[in-house]
């Protein structure tokens, strides 16, 4: 597809240095400049410094001026044509910015990574509500943007998703339904809902559905339309799921490296059931085996199954049918095993072999039929004449065929069945009437060998893109229509042509396949036949060279031939008989469910035809109709490249996919109109000095615009109401003359430039040369000096070398008289040292001699002693082996020992066992518990360790005398080695000796197996102990999570308190329910016990007569509390007298009572009227205070206690006690404290508060924190516009080429007033001025406050991330400008009511902090994330930096190097890392308190000066709140 003339660049607007697009067979698209044009050929260079000719209509005009990242909507761009559409995608995925808008059309590109963070709760909950293109582009924008739609307008939308397999239509399909999901959700506890259903059957529906191809791993084989339908509320109600042209021939029939269905594998890769089925490894199956491919990267067949078989259950399949369901998969692969044989007759066919038998059985037994009805099934065909029916016999090749078309048959049924099965289970609303379409279908297709799957496909996508040119031409329309400008003579090109070649009756494609189909002996030769001879001269249809089969059709997306060798056998949808007739007679239900019992219609032909092709066609006309009716919204999915791997963008194939998918045709029709279409602004801002005479102020934007397109002689344009319309082609006319100014002033500057050089060359070679000068007189004068120093230097040098000469002559004499003395004094010496070393010869030999003789005398002496001393140590030896055998006999003291050690051990198991029955107080005994045990533990080991060194011991003397008899019986031996009688002796002595040594050591042995058993009964008391401690620490921690439990019902019932108290209950006073005869004097109520006796009719009467008189002053209090009566000396007048008529009244201390709860419902209608602040502000300083003294005032009784305890036992579990409202007291409310109220209040000390008093305080606690919410909210309302305004500065008109991108040293103060930060700042002065006005307490403002700057940092925050055109350098100003009105409000509140709040927004002060910063190619990411952004995140950072453009001074952001750091550091998180990896915040709505904060916070007061209401004053029964009442 070529774009028309007008798009492309042409020789007018075309000059040397213009910058262009030029066409690469490799890239598609190269930046290069022209640098030679001669007629209609130009020379370009490229980037890289390659220069080549091309002819005027492949090049394209580029701009310059276009943003580093692209834009977010490519109806912005400059020179709207295919390489400004494809590299704004390739910018903006380089940035990972997945998405972008074409329009209303959302372009997505397959990032092949996983970023969570764009698509949680917190995602959309941005994009819900805000208009399309408000915020980034997203697929929640578009899912939005139907669903409001549909709601607000009840129209019904239809969102179609398309692209090549592999682009991700499927993940584009879950996440737009996954946001339907969102919005309109049911909640509920019971069942699964609807959009669940829809949303956990997408495995069931992958698995029968998705296979393996080339493109893609798991590539859906079927279109899928999701129609979900909505109630009046906007909440589904219901939905329907329709399946479109599933690819059955995939079942018998795959190629190298493709897959067949998911199911197959995973049924193989269950060891139980692929054993219950007799499967087996896949390779052995002739429908799998056809591949090398068998398991999937990454992917489990088995957990895969796992997950089918729970969608399963989700979709409500029943385990039985689950079973018939896995036996038909089964079978079909037993069904392709089986092999047939030419018979005794050559037309005939049998088994192969008992391979073939075993699986014809199997697949029979699995189907529950007769295996030789089977058999003659498969074999045989019977043919019904008019007389008789004539059974045939099939050929191998016949009945392979046939074998084949029933896998194809069963596989189908199956498939359509489980689609019928979600949608019973999922339910349709038959009243609803309004819905939300999602297509999720195949994109165009074009392979080396397309077939009859593709032609159906590309004849779909031909249908969609006709409506998609409807869609867009209407877009065009609405747009023109919008801003009042002329289109009619615009001309709309369509693709009916196309169309009726494909599907017109009687002489389109469908119909000729069709009529080929219907006979016999037509093959596929006959077919292209008539195909050649009906459309030989139709424009869309050609007949390829080379090919006498072969046909090719003109698409929208380009040529695509057709091989038609199997067109007729997969376009026949018959049904054969024998296979009707064989399994609708199977004994299994499910099985027999699939093939019905036929009419007698089809009974009376073998064959029933029934074309795929024509009912392919009559869904495509079904769909196109339930099109007709919706709203349809488009998102084109786009595969970057051929490998599946992330930052990977192959610019050709994504061309190609833009072509396929339409939008390069959706450009196209927009350059036939206008494509060029700015705002006024913009214009002006980019060609304003072309006319500057224009821009003076005279002129508004429209009328300036206006002006100068006349000046310029431009026709053809139109003037919208905020927008300039150009043809294509204009914009780069106008370039060319901006370039052609530019190119002037730049040689001006260049002229001047040169001029000043120059000039400063001169000076400086004027001052080079005195200089020179300077230096060389130097010279000179220097080298006169050296001459005269050289001189003096030289008579020196004669004098000190004379000296030399003497000196030299001296030494030698010298040194030779030496040398003769050395001599002579040697040789003397010499003479000297022989003589002595004789000498020292004769003594040595003398010395030698002497010493041997001595030595000889001694040897014999030493034998003579050896011989005494051996028979004395014999003696000696044999006295202590007699000790030794008296000390053997003493070991049994060890036993006494080891006795005394169980025995002191049993003392202490009883010890153990006595603490264990002694547990009283765990808390206050288990420290001198575990100090016993210890104590004991310590002296039993310090006795095992006495013990243990007594026994190493005596086993060292033992061990000591063993080898000292030893040692001296071989002394012995040695000695008396003449005496052979006494060696005898000696050698019993020395076995008996040995004997004793054996049984001492295993004496010892025993008595070192007796300390290590003492050892392991001491670790087993150790352990026991342990374990005790461990108990104890148990029963602690159960306390605290008692303690806990006890915080949550106090919580539960102020929620309680707060959501059934004052409105819906207490219509009716209570106090008329309960019987006169239970009033007390103070309002309060009595039990029956305490009643009136009836004898006594006058107290009786008495007491009636004081109950109406306490009712009458509870009317009178509560009329009084209705008004608004202000404040005394900064003190909330109604608060005191609440709670002065409480105590006085001993309303705290009574069992039941009305006058809390008409407090309470006095309160709630009183702030029923949300919107005004000012009585919320009155009401949360009186409802605090009030809180405030209960606090310091009640206390909980045990008789509370006990009755709260009592009322628990009916509800145990949390629900329990929420369902049972207000009838359970909250134990934790005791109030903490002792302080004491001044001056009239002496009797406000602390009193036992019963249940309706501890009651009254939870619900004044939950009125609190509820009127704090409405008050945080309405504030939050009134902001939340205006901060949408703040985040992006307004536009001066009068600033277009003043302090525009030409003039850098514009400042924030050339924009407009900050007028929405002062509103702002006026919200928050009207608030604080209120809260002050009514003297709410200091630390809940500061609470206040610091939660609404939170909320503001997060609103801009989270904008400035989601607006590429807020992240701007003098955007960054402004917003840096507003903050610091914040900041000057925020000093001038003071800190006791603003407290920290310029705290809560670092966030977007770092965030503008670092839009401003000059030179950020400079800052490394060490330095951006410790000193410029330390709270900002890594994937914060990125954000910003990529999103980052500066309007003002045309800076860059920062380096690639740091980009790509960010990158790793991001992808190493989400390895690492398992929190969410979100750059949004989350704003917290909490309530910030607590009623302990509060009490803490707030001070002591004094009630003696108060001055009450002048009704209560006059009241006589309210005299006690005058002081000297008291």
């Amino acid at each position: 597809m070529r774009f028309p003339p007008m798009a492309q660049a042409t020789v007018g607007n075309l000059t040397v240095g213009s910058p262009v697009w030029a066409e690469d067979p490799q890239l598609a698209w190269i930046e290069a400049e022209v640098v030679k044009i001669s007629g209609n050929n130009v020379t370009v260079c490229t980037k890289k410094g390659k220069t080549f000719t091309t002819v005027v209509s492949k090049l394209h005009s580029r701009d310059t001026d276009a943003q580093p990242g692209g834009v977010d909507d490519m109806t912005k761009l400059s020179y709207l044509h295919e390489p400004g559409v494809l590299y704004n995608l390739c910018s903006r995925y380089a940035l990972d910015e997945i998405y972008t808008y074409t329009g209303s059309i959302l372009i997505a590109v397959n990032p092949f990574a996983r970023l969570p963070h764009l698509y949680n709760a917190h995602m959309m909950e941005q994009y819900r509500g805000a208009p399309l293109g408000e915020l980034s582009p997203h697929v929640f924008a578009v899912a939005d943007s139907a669903y409001r739609t549909m709601v607000n307008e009840k129209i019904c939308q239809s969102i179609l998703v398309s692209g090549e397999s592999g682009a991700g239509k499927t993940e584009t399909t879950k996440l737009t339904m996954q946001y339907l999901a969102y919005m309109g959700g049911r909640s509920t506890s019971d069942a699964r809902t609807v959009e669940q259903q829809v949303l956990e059957s997408n495995p069931l529906l992958e698995a029968f559905g998705n296979a393996k191809t080339v493109r893609n791993d798991n590539s859906s084989r079927f279109g899928k339309f999701v129609d979900i339908q909505f109630d009046q509320s906007g909440r589904i109600s219901g939905a329907a799921i329709r399946t479109y042209l599933l690819e059955r021939s995939r079942v018998v029939q795959i190629s190298d490296p493709e897959r067949n269905y998911h199911c197959f594998y995973q049924l193989c890769a269950s060891p139980e059931d692929a054993e219950r089925y007799k499967l087996g490894d896949p390779q052995q199956f002739h429908y799998l085996n056809q591949s090398k491919c068998f398991e999937l990267t990454g992917i489990s067949n088995s957990r895969e199954y796992a997950n089918t078989r729970r969608a399963m259950d989700i979709v409500g399949i029943s385990p039985e049918e689950q079973e018939a369901i896995f036996r038909v998969v089964a079978a079909i692969l037993h069904l392709g095993n089986i092999d047939f044989v030419s018979g005794k007759d050559s037309d005939c066919s049998v088994l192969e072999n008992s391979k073939s038998r075993f699986h014809l059985e199997t697949a029979a037994e699995l189907l529950k039929c007769d295996p030789k009805g089977l058999q003659d099934a498969l074999c045989f065909r019977a043919i019904v004449t008019r007389d008789e029916i004539i059974t045939v016999a099939l050929d191998p090749a016949a009945a392979t065929v046939n074998r084949d078309t029933l896998a194809k048959t069963l596989y189908s049924r199956l498939f359509d069945w489980l689609v019928e099965k979600i949608n019973k289970s999922i339910g349709q609303d038959p009243e609803s009437e309004t819905v939300i379409g999602v297509l999720d279908i195949y994109g165009f297709e074009t392979f080396r060998s397309n077939s009859f799957e593709q032609f159906c496909i590309n004849f779909a996508n031909e249908k969609l893109q006709q409506h998609f040119n409807q869609h867009v031409f209407k877009m065009e329309q609405d747009e023109y229509t919008k801003e009042a400008i002329d289109w009619s003579y615009i001309e709309f090109i369509d693709n009916q042509d196309v169309l009726d070649l494909i599907e017109k009756k009687p002489l389109g494609i469908i119909a000729l396949l069709d009529e080929a189909c219907m006979f016999p002996k037509s093959t596929h030769e006959t077919f292209a036949t008539k195909l050649f001879q009906a459309f030989k001269h139709h424009v869309r249809f050609s007949q390829p060279k080379r090919a006498r089969t072969d046909f090719t059709i003109a698409h929208y997306a380009g040529e695509v031939t057709y091989q038609t060798e199997y067109f007729l056998d997969k376009n026949k949808d018959y049904v054969v008989a024998e296979h009707q007739a064989i399994l609708g007679s199977s004994t299994c239900g499910f099985v027999s469910g699939l093939f019905p019992i036929p009419s007698e219609e089809f009974l009376k032909s073998s064959y029933k035809f029934s074309s795929i092709g024509t009912g392919f066609k009559h869904q495509l006309q079904q769909l196109m109709e339930t099109l007709s009716t919706t709203q349809p919204h488009y998102i084109r999915c786009v595969k970057p490249n051929s490998l599946n791997k992330p930052g990977m963008f192959e610019k050709s194939n994504v061309l190609q996919q833009l072509r396929c998918g339409g939008v390069l045709e959706a450009v196209r029709i927009s350059c036939a109109g206008y494509p060029t279409r700015r705002p006024f602004d913009q214009f002006l801002d980019r060609f304003g000095f072309l006319a500057p005479e224009f821009l003076d102020g005279r002129y508004d934007e429209r009328k300036a615009t206006e002006k100068l397109l006349q000046k310029l002689n431009l026709d053809s344009y139109q003037i919208g109401k905020t927008k300039v319309f150009l043809r294509a082609g204009q914009m780069a006319e106008l370039d060319a003359r901006r370039t052609e100014i530019l190119n002037s002033a730049a040689k001006l500057i260049q002229r001047k430039f040169r001029t000043y050089c120059a000039r400063k060359n001169f000076s400086k070679m004027r001052n080079a040369t005195t200089c020179i000068q300077a230096y060389w007189r130097g010279r000179l004068a220097r080298k006169k000096y050296e001459s005269l120093r050289r001189e003096s230097a030289a008579v020196c040098l004669q004098k000190y070398v004379r000296g030399l000469q003497s000196r030299k002559e001296f030494k030698q004499a010298r040194n030779s008289a030496v040398r003769i003395q050395s001599g002579f004094r040697g040789m003397s010496a010499r003479r000297r040292y022989r003589s002595h070393r004789k000498t020292n010869a004769a003594t040595l030999i003398q010395s030698h001699w002497r010493a041997f003789r001595n030595r000889r005398d001694y040897v014999q002496l030493r034998k003579a002693a050896t011989a005494i001393q051996s028979q004395w140590k014999g003696r000696m030896a044999r006295r202590e082996l007699k000790r030794l055998r008296i000390a053997a006999r003493e070991t049994g003291a060890l036993q006494a020992a080891k006795t005394k050690l169980e025995k002191r051990c049993e003392d202490l198991t009883w010890r153990l066992q006595l603490e264990k029955r002694m547990r009283v107080d765990v808390e206050e005994s288990k420290e001198i518990e575990i100090a016993k045990v210890q104590a004991l533990v310590q002296d039993l080991q310090k006795q095992a360790e006495t013990a243990n060194t007594s026994l190493v011991t005596e086993r060292a003397q033992h061990r000591k005398a063993i080898e000292g008899a030893v040692s001296a019986a071989k002394q012995s031996l040695t000695v008396q080695a003449s005496h052979e009688s006494r060696l005898q002796q000696l050698l019993a002595e020395n076995t008996r000796l040995q004997a004793m040594v054996n049984a001492f050591q295993t004496r010892a042995n025993e008595t070192e197996h007796l300390l290590s058993t003492s050892k392991k009964q001491n670790q087993e008391i150790m352990r026991k102990l342990e374990l005790k401690i461990e108990h104890l620490q148990e029963s602690l921690q159960r306390s605290e999570e008692r303690l806990s439990n006890l915080e949550s019902e106090n919580q539960v019932l102020r929620q309680q308190a707060l959501a059934i108290s004052p409105t819906n209950n207490l219509k009716t006073p209570i106090f008329q329910r309960i019987p006169d005869s239970y009033h007390l004097s103070n309002g309060d109520y009595r039990s029956p016990s305490d009643s009136i006796s009836p004898d006594s009719q006058m107290d009786h009467k008495r007491q009636k007569q004081l109950i109406d008189r306490q009712q009458e002053n509870q009317e009178a209090l509560l009329q009084v509390v209705m008004q608004d009566v202000g404040f005394s000396q900064d003190r909330p007048v109604a608060a005191f007298i609440i709670y002065r008529c409480l105590l006085h009244w001993r309303s705290f201390e009574a069992e039941r009572t009305s006058v809390f709860d008409r407090i309470i419902q006095t309160v709630g209608s009183a702030i029923e009227a949300q919107e005004n602040n000012d009585i919320l502000a009155y009401w949360l300083s009186n409802t605090a205070m009030l809180l405030f003294l209960l606090q310091r005032t009640l206390r909980a009784s045990v008789a509370g206690n006990i009755m709260g305890s009592q009322r628990r036992r009916s509800s145990v579990t949390l629900f329990g006690r929420m369902t049972q409202g207000f009838r359970s007291p909250s134990s934790g409310m005791a109030p903490h404290g002792n302080g004491t109220y001044h001056g009239g209040l002496e009797a406000a000390r602390q009193v036992e508060a019963k249940y309706p008093a501890l009651l009254f305080k939870q619900q004044l606690t939950a009125y609190v924190e509820k009127i704090y919410g409405i008050l945080r909210d309405n504030l939050k309302k009134e902001v939340t516009p205006l901060l949408g305004l703040c985040i992006q500065a307004p536009r001066s008109r009068t600033s277009f080429g003043k302090a525009g991108r030409f003039s850098p040293n514009s400042s924030i103060t050339g924009l407009q007033p900050l007028s929405h930060w002062h509103g702002i700042i006026n919200s928050l002065t009207n608030l604080l001025n209120t809260l002050k006005g009514n003297y709410v307490p200091s630390f809940l403002t500061r609470k206040l406050f610091k939660q609404i700057f939170s909320f503001i940092n997060v609103q801009l925050f989270n904008s400035l991330l989601l607006r590429r055109e807020c992240c701007s350098f003098s955007n960054g100003e402004y917003v840096k400008a507003g903050l610091a009105e914040l900041e000057q409000w925020i000093c001038g509140a003071s800190e006791e009511f603003a407290g920290s709040s310029w705290d809560e927004l670092k966030y977007i002060r770092q965030a503008v902090g670092f839009l401003v910063i000059h030179q950020k190619p400079k800052k490394s990411l060490d330095e951006i994330m410790h000193d410029l952004c330390p709270v900002l995140s890594v994937q914060q950072l990125y954000r910003i930096s990529t999103m980052y453009w500066d309007d003002k001074y045309g800076t860059h952001s920062v380096s690639p190097e740091v980009i790509a750091n960010m990158r790793a550091l991001m992808t190493e998180d989400s390895h690492h890392s398992v929190r969410s990896n979100s750059f949004l915040l989350d704003d917290d709505s909490s309530i910030p308190f607590s009623v302990d904060d509060i009490s803490q916070s707030m001070r002591e007061v004094d009630l003696s000066d108060m001055d009450f209401p002048p009704m209560l004053r006059e009241n006589p029964a309210f005299h006690f709140l005058q002081p000297q009442a008291d």
